[in-house]
C-alpha cells in the first residue's frame, strides 16, 4: 500500500483555527513591515533634497507623500481528495489431456488457481492563500502635519 505523502499528512494534521491563527498573525506582521516601510520612505523623503532656483526644497515639501498600503481581505481554502480502492481478481484454469499409448489408458488434469488481491490508495491535495492589498492616502493627521511645517517655506 502506498505510503500517504508529508503534505497530505500535514494538512491532515493541521486544525483549521492554527492555519487562521497564523494566518491571521502572518497579515498583521506583514501590514506592520508595510507600515514601517511607508515611515522609513518618508524620512528618505525628508532628507531627499531638490534644488528648485535658488532655493532648495525636501520632497515632502513639494507635496510627495510616501505610498500606504493596507490588506482588506485574505482568504485560506485547502482542498483535499482521497480515493482508495480494492480489487479482487480469482482465475482458475483447469487443462484435461487424455491419451492412449501401447494399450495403456492415460488421463491427466492439471488445475491452476490464482487469486490476487489488490489494495490502491491516492490522495490530492491543493492549497492557496490569497490576499488583497490596496493602497491607501496618506494618515490624515500626517498630511496636515506637512502642510502645516512646510506651508510657510513653500512661500
Amino acid at each position: 500500500m502506498a505510503e500517504t505523502p508529508q503534505v497530505t499528512r500535514s494538512l491532515l494534521s493541521a486544525p483549521l483555527p492554527q492555519i487562521i491563527e497564523r494566518l491571521g498573525i502572518s497579515i498583521a506582521q506583514a501590514q506592520a513591515a508595510l507600515d514601517r516601510n511607508s515611515i522609513e520612505l518618508a524620512k528618505a523623503m525628508s532628507e531627499t533634497e531638490v534644488e528648485i532656483g535658488d532655493k532648495t526644497y525636501n520632497l515632502l515639501s513639494l507635496g510627495f507623500v510616501p505610498s500606504f498600503y493596507s490588506f482588506t481581505e485574505a482568504t485560506v481554502e485547502a482542498k483535499l481528495s482521497f480515493q482508495v480502492s480494492e480489487s479482487t481478481e480469482t482465475s482458475v484454469k483447469v487443462g484435461v489431456q487424455v491419451g492412449v499409448q501401447y494399450g495403456v489408458f492415460m488421463a491427466a488434469a492439471s488445475v491452476d488457481v490464482g487469486y490476487a488481491r489488490k489494495f490502491s490508495v491516492s490522495a490530492e491535495g491543493m492549497s492557496s492563500i490569497a490576499a488583497r492589498l490596496v493602497s491607501l492616502p496618506p494618515p490624515e493627521i500626517f498630511t496636515d502635519l506637512l502642510k502645516r511645517e512646510y506651508q510657510q517655506d513653500i512661500s
